[in-house]
């Protein structure tokens, strides 16, 4: 339910996509179903900012067709019924959909929602969240592939107006993609140094406050142990882009926008 920024980065490279959604499951989810899910369903949301349409992403072939991005080892056998169709039932909840937060129904019933929506990403959120039980992972996981499949302008506007920190949801989204194509042109799959570098280049000069100097050094301390390598210790500066691509110092989460520097 989280793993959409990771495609969303990736999605000019597939394989890389495909690998490193994957992964970001198996931080928290050690079951090779949740992790060949990730990668199944990061695949799909590639497929979907490539313009795949929807009958070639809903097809019991997409996965034979886009193969070659899913490495040597095949998905788990459950996740490979559940590419062949196993969630296309018209009946939803009454013919054994059912919105619960193991992966593998989770996964069922958010392609349901997404197979079923009528082209309305309205419709199929609805949907997602009246199978109930785990009503928020179902809705999260199909609005990660609806949303990528629609895009921002088809959603909803009187659901846009109301969602918490628009602008700052709205920067993220920027700056993953800015980030994203900024990695494609360079071409190289990061690694732990290149993750180091990246947290190291976040650390400044400027007075921290003794919470955030605490979680740096743990933070640090976590790397290190992980890489064998010494990071120098400063203070976090956190950097924001709005939707207009001005850069700024941070985000003002009371006042809901970017704080640009003078």
């Amino acid at each position: 339910m989280r793993l959409a920024p990771v495609p969303l980065f990736f999605w000019q490279r597939p394989e890389v996509a495909v690998d490193y959604s994957g992964i970001s499951g198996k931080i928290t989810h050690g079951d090779k179903r949740a992790y060949d899910a990730c990668c199944y369903y990061g695949a799909l949301i590639v497929a979907a900012l490539k313009g795949e349409t929807r009958d070639q992403l809903t097809s019991e072939k997409f996965y034979d067709e886009h193969r070659e991005w899913f490495g040597d080892q095949d998905l788990h056998a459950e996740i490979i019924a559940i590419a062949r169709g196993s969630y296309k039932k018209p009946g939803g909840y009454q013919d054994g959909i059912r919105g619960k937060g193991f992966i593998v129904n989770a996964l069922e019933a958010a392609l349901w929602a997404f197979w079923s929506d009528g082209d309305s990403f309205e419709t199929g959120a609805l949907n997602a969240v009246n199978l109930g039980d785990d009503t928020d992972t179902t809705a999260a996981i199909y609005g990660q592939l609806a949303g990528a499949y629609y895009g921002y302008k088809k959603l909803p506007k009187k659901w846009l107006d109301c969602i918490y920190a628009k602008d700052f949801i709205l920067c993220v989204s920027s700056w993953i993609a800015y980030e994203g194509e900024t990695w494609f042109k360079n071409q190289k799959v990061p690694g732990i140094s290149t993750l180091i570098t990246s947290f190291d280049n976040t650390l400044h000069n400027s007075r921290p406050s003794e919470s955030i100097n605490l979680t740096t050094q743990r933070m640090r301390a976590s790397l290190e142990a992980t890489s064998g390598l010494d990071i120098a210790l400063g203070a976090i500066v956190r950097k924001a882009i709005d939707p207009n691509g001005h850069i700024g110092d941070f985000y003002d989460g009371w006042q809901d926008c970017v704080v640009r520097s003078v």
